[in-house]
């Protein structure tokens, strides 16, 4: 078996585009935030321009933006009445101790969407009341939330954790919302202290999607936080690990091994792979698990690359190609065509969620790229909602809207 990751295999995907490329917008985007360089705000997934763009195209009725923001605005998370359930203590068992109570893990994750929908609500509408309740959430948690225990505090941190820098990030950087400066502080205490260590601790034998999600989160915590050595990290984390997990032929014949993973035989290669010894362009670590984790990784994935676009960073440029193959691969079969013997013993578990959008967005709408499986498969499942994990509303804010 060819050895780990090497550092010449590291340098394959950064030297993959040149040092600074033009994005479609004619900026220049660079490869590392200038030292110099401050931080667009907001700029956690989604953009002021885009930010406008949702708003005009729901303000006009157009489709599919229409009846994505219906389905928002009419879901639990957009009510006025929505209340928040803060813990002190999140403590979330792995699925081997389900025996073990869970305590605020699935109330942590819905607050932070209801957070989220609500600043995007006020976004759309300018209703000061979206606001206002947008940051009753946000300030409930930074009074009392304090830790994250048991064995999946790092899945846990990385979901919540993404979709509350989004939040905060929209509530803290539009006119008019009024968040007080104590309560950013101590939001950004929070996230500081709770949420930043557990994210950015590698685990590079788990899933990727436990790496990636959590890289997520931690992007978009450092961009909030203004963290420049965060922000960093997570920009080298991604750089390691997406090669890692989606598979393209000119890895070899065998995929890439995550930095400092024990995965170091072709037995232990197989078995990290759930069971797969053919590898073809698209296919992830996941594949053969189930859809609905290979789209948690598209959706991690996406959301890192496009935080770090509106941070003047291309890492698009570096994965454009993994991704394509990845959305083509995937969308065929999540669609219903019958899979080959030679994939996961012929038999794939099509559980992909809303999880298509923003890389849909970025490759058709930016690069002018063609997808049309996904593309397909995106126009049928919309409007995309939300997961209730870390996935939400991706149809309003990025279907068709490559503003950035």
């Amino acid at each position: 078996m060819r050895p780990r990751l090497t550092a010449a295999l590291l340098l394959v995907p950064l030297l993959a585009t040149a040092c600074g490329t033009t994005g479609a917008d004619t900026r220049t985007m660079a490869r590392a935030l200038p030292a110099d360089a401050a931080f667009t705000h907001p700029g956690v997934l989604v953009s002021e321009a885009q930010l406008a763009a949702v708003k005009k195209n729901v303000t006009a009725g157009k489709q599919p933006w229409l009846k994505a923001y219906f389905g928002m605005r009419d879901s639990k998370y957009g009510a006025y009445k929505y209340q928040p359930e803060p813990y002190a203590s999140v403590d979330c068992p792995g699925g081997d101790h389900a025996d073990r109570p869970a305590h605020g893990c699935v109330e942590e994750r819905e607050d932070a969407i209801a957070a989220y929908t609500q600043a995007l609500l006020f976004r759309i509408t300018g209703k000061r009341q979206h606001a206002l309740k947008a940051r009753e959430i946000l300030d409930a948690w930074s009074a009392k939330m304090r830790r994250h225990t048991e064995e999946d505090a790092g899945l846990q941190t990385g979901w919540a954790g993404s979709t509350w820098a989004r939040a905060a990030e929209i509530v803290r950087h539009s006119p008019g919302a009024g968040w007080p400066a104590d309560r950013v502080a101590r939001f950004e205490t929070m996230l500081r202290t709770a949420y930043l260590p557990t994210v950015t601790r590698k685990v590079p034998d788990y899933n990727g999607n436990w790496d990636l999600v959590m890289t997520d989160a931690a992007i978009g915590i450092a961009v909030f936080l203004e963290d420049r050595k965060a922000f960093d990290h997570a920009l080298e984390r991604f750089r390691e690990r997406v090669p890692a997990y989606f598979y393209l032929a000119k890895d070899g014949t065998l995929p890439l091994t995550p930095k400092g993973s024990s995965v170091t035989t072709p037995q232990k290669l197989t078995a990290y792979w759930f069971g797969q010894r053919t590898y073809k362009d698209g296919m992830s670590q996941e594949t053969c698990r189930n859809f609905k984790h290979v789209g948690y990784s598209i959706a991690a994935t996406a959301h890192i690359a496009e935080t770090a676009w509106h941070q003047g960073i291309n890492l698009y440029g570096e994965i454009k190609d993994r991704l394509k193959s990845t959305l083509a691969f995937h969308a065929r079969y999540q669609a219903g065509e019958s899979a080959p013997a030679w994939l996961c013993g012929g038999k794939v578990d099509r559980t992909m969620g809303p999880d298509l959008e923003v890389a849909l967005n970025h490759l058709e709408g930016r690069l002018g790229l063609s997808v049309p499986a996904a593309r397909k498969l995106a126009e049928e499942t919309r409007p995309a909602g939300t997961d209730n994990l870390f996935v939400s509303w991706e149809t309003v804010t990025h279907a068709g809207n490559p503003a950035a």
